[in-house]
């Protein structure tokens, strides 16, 4: 997942800064007018909504994914907010209530982020799936996917070519993200959809 640096070095690029800003003023005006935040923690807020919905995809967010939720925001944050309340880990609890509201609007800065980061051409393969291993394709990816795709997987501590268990619904969501954002014909995404097994 993403850290407070890696957050602020997003920012610095001009059409991402605008793409975060456009979606703050656009949440603020139309969900939550008194939120106070800044580009940098909302930003990490929209970083947070493929995990959210992947946590919401059973209907509710059980107690240990709410704890590792929040460990996530507190990690982006600016500033770290360990003995105050947290900016992202505030403004999180207003996208969880109203998540099908703003899922897209946030998605769309996601793309940015990706379009940004990652030379897809370059990196679309023509193979077939089954030809790669996902270890090598951890080390050869753009590093900005694979910290997209440890998002996706709560346990912070957890290897991502390794296998884990996932519900249907969950993983549903998994494959829904992944044509949302548009990564879904990448081969690490489909490496990394094969490491889930679904109970």
């Amino acid at each position: 997942m993403f850290s407070e640096n890696e957050i602020a070095i997003l920012l610095e690029n001009k059409e991402i800064r605008q793409a975060a800003k456009e979606a703050k003023d656009d949440f603020k005006l139309n969900q939550v007018e008194m939120l106070e935040i800044e580009n940098h923690d909302f930003l990490a807020l929209v970083m947070m909504t493929p995990p959210i919905g992947i946590a919401l995809a059973n209907g509710s967010i059980s107690l240990f994914e709410d704890l590792a939720l929040n460990k996530l925001a507190r990690k982006m944050s600016q500033g770290g907010y360990f003995m105050k309340v947290d900016p992202v880990a505030h403004a999180m609890k207003y996208l969880i209530k109203h998540f099908s509201k703003w899922e897209n609007r946030f998605f769309e800065v996601l793309k940015v982020c990706i379009r940004i980061n990652v030379d897809k051409q370059a990196y679309t393969a023509e193979q077939d799936i089954d030809s790669f291993n996902l270890g090598e394709e951890l080390m050869r990816a753009p590093y900005f996917m694979v910290q997209m795709l440890s998002s996706l997987i709560l346990r912070e501590e957890a290897d991502l070519s390794q296998e884990r268990n996932i519900s249907k619904v969950e993983f549903e969501k998994v494959l829904e993200i992944g044509k949302k954002l548009e990564i879904d014909d990448l081969p690490i995404f489909g490496l990394f959809c094969k490491t889930f097994v679904v109970k």
